[in-house]
């Protein structure tokens, strides 16, 4: 049997359509369509379908895939296991796949995964963290999803955040034990992957498997808002990196990020307000029960 687990939010609430496309995509037209607010309990969805022999396909954009493994913590997964990129931005399949058709296998994706601390909240992610006004445009994009149906423009807001709302920040960012203090802070993101943003390359040297476990922290920082906005433009070829006195990357197993104003904050695009702070610990770090699967 397939199951096909769908969110209705993502793609700008265009998710169960989007999620439809599945059956013309090598998946068989009895499977079976999941609401995923209609799933109150995975342990009992589990226990309801055979985890060895039937294949689950998760249908929705990065947050789906956020809220679906730290709410599955502990419990074990359907071997056959898949997603299918039905978000606004998909940065987690633009990191991994090619093809806007492809059937992910997901188990190997969710193994490992490095933790973020948030006003006391601990959570896993599979992107990354964004912090400035990347977490701006997120609280922006919330803010006009609720007045309208419409497609968000995220690059406008970002231009005009550049320009005249966003304010940057002091920082100061901590890095397996170095710490260092930044001024004019535009963006202080965290990955796994290299994509965050719904494309922008922002850490293109990331590897999610990279063998040491690392994450890498990146920092645009000492600009101003004209400069800023000529170097904006570049992180969606990843080629922002070339500016060298604007902009730092490093990788590393524990980040903590500090700064000196609440600024919102986003996690796998999910928008957490007035952050002062947060920490990073990669999989091999982090104190968290692991993420159990079947046995592939």
């Amino acid at each position: 049997m397939h199951y096909i687990l769908y969110n209705t939010l993502s793609g700008n609430k265009q998710g169960l359509e989007y999620s439809r496309l599945l059956l013309g995509n090598s998946v068989p037209e009895d499977a079976k369509m999941v609401d995923l607010s209609s799933i109150k309990s995975y342990a009992d969805f589990w226990a309801s379908i055979d985890l060895e022999n039937d294949t689950v396909i998760l249908s929705g954009g990065d947050g789906t895939i956020n809220r679906f493994v730290n709410e599955n913590v502990g419990l074990t997964l359907p071997k056959n296991l898949f997603y299918f990129a039905a978000g606004s931005g998909n940065d987690f399949k633009k990191d991994v796949a090619d093809d806007d058709t492809a059937l992910i296998p997901l188990h190997k994706y969710i193994k490992d995964l490095p933790t973020v601390t948030v006003n006391g909240k601990t959570s896993y992610f599979i992107n990354g963290i964004g912090y400035g006004i990347d977490g701006y445009c997120c609280e922006e994009g919330d803010r006009l999803k609720a007045k309208s149906d419409k497609p968000v423009d995220y690059t406008a807001i970002a231009i005009k955040g550049l320009l005249f709302h966003f304010k940057p920040t002091n920082a100061k960012v901590t890095v397996d034990g170095v710490t260092k203090e930044y001024k004019k802070v535009w963006i202080a993101p965290t990955m796994k992957g290299r994509y965050y943003g719904g494309g922008m390359m922002v850490t293109p040297n990331q590897d999610r498997f990279d063998p040491e476990g690392k994450v890498s922290f990146g920092i645009l920082h000492h600009s101003g808002a004209l400069h800023t906005l000529m170097i904006f433009p570049s992180i969606f070829k990843g080629e922002h990196v070339k500016h060298t006195k604007k902009f730092e990357s490093v990788a590393g197993h524990e980040v903590t990020v500090e700064f000196d104003r609440p600024t919102a904050l986003q996690i796998d695009g999910e928008t957490v307000l007035g952050v002062t702070s947060y920490t990073v610990k990669t999989g091999k770090l982090a104190k968290k029960k692991e993420i159990a699967t079947a046995e592939v």
